[in-house]
């Protein structure tokens, strides 16, 4: 379970006499339980990436809380991390390595010894269709085939929490289909806790347990997909959410 309380954040944009303060969280607070997947939706600029580095302990907060199966990240940052997969916007794959041995030395580096290692790498292999990929080197890997290995990668020490920063940008519809067959496997079976960034209304309406609206750093709205409607008044999800980020009504 990851749990966020009053979250602020503040940086500088520009330099010098010409750099002013954004505030990119303005007392951002939401619950993502185990066994559900929970999407954060919001325009770009919203804040939700940001929410997602101080989740996964990348960013300290000015202000707030976060807890990840009640450790306070921001207090024991090395033990809530070894709790969390994450999965960032930027791949970070090493290109002249194979699938397997990014997988691996991830593993190493979270403590696995490397036959613990190499085992999950074989299971994540299957169960993110990753078989042909193994032994490939990652260079020159398309977009769907990077994110399956950034995954099982995140995967790699098996964490009971997963946070993906809008992971199906760029992905072609195949690999999203994938993608979300994989995410709901990880929730049914293994009962993990997922947390990801989206501004795609059909990634919400198709995949996500729980939806929390993000706008000016901040969350407008939390709940089921049919509970943002009712709350809106709206049937159409889209209109709701307009509605309830944008303040704005009607369609166009």
């Amino acid at each position: 379970m990851i749990e966020v309380e009053g979250l602020e954040k503040r940086f500088s944009q520009g330099r010098g006499r010409h750099a002013r303060p954004v505030q990119a969280l303005a007392g951002l607070g939401f619950r993502a339980p185990d066994a559900c997947i929970t999407g954060l939706l919001g325009p770009n600029g919203a804040g939700k990436t940001t929410a997602l580095r101080i989740v996964g302990g990348l960013v300290a907060a000015d202000a707030g809380r976060v807890e990840v199966d009640a450790i306070d990240v921001g207090r024991e940052p090395l033990r809530a991390r070894a709790r969390l997969g994450v999965l960032s916007d930027a791949r970070g794959l090493y290109p002249r390595l194979t699938a397997r041995e990014n997988i691996v030395y991830y593993g190493r580096l979270q403590g696995l010894d490397a036959a613990t290692a190499n085992a999950r790498a074989e299971a994540l292999a299957d169960l993110l269709e990753l078989r042909p990929l193994l032994e490939r080197r990652c260079a020159g890997f398309s977009q769907g085939e990077r994110m399956k290995t950034a995954l099982a990668r995140a995967l790699v020490h098996d964490p009971p929490n997963l946070v993906l920063d809008e992971p199906t940008n760029g992905l072609d519809v195949l690999a999203t289909r994938a993608l979300r067959a994989a995410l709901r496997r990880l929730r049914d079976d293994e009962g993990k806790c997922i947390v990801f960034s989206t501004h795609i209304m059909q990634e919400v309406e198709r995949l996500c347990d729980r939806v929390v609206i993000v706008a000016g750093g901040r969350a407008v709205a939390a709940g089921s997909v049919a509970e943002i409607g009712a709350r809106a008044g709206s049937a159409d999800f889209e209109e709701a959410f307009v509605q309830l980020a944008y303040g704005v009504a009607g369609s166009p």
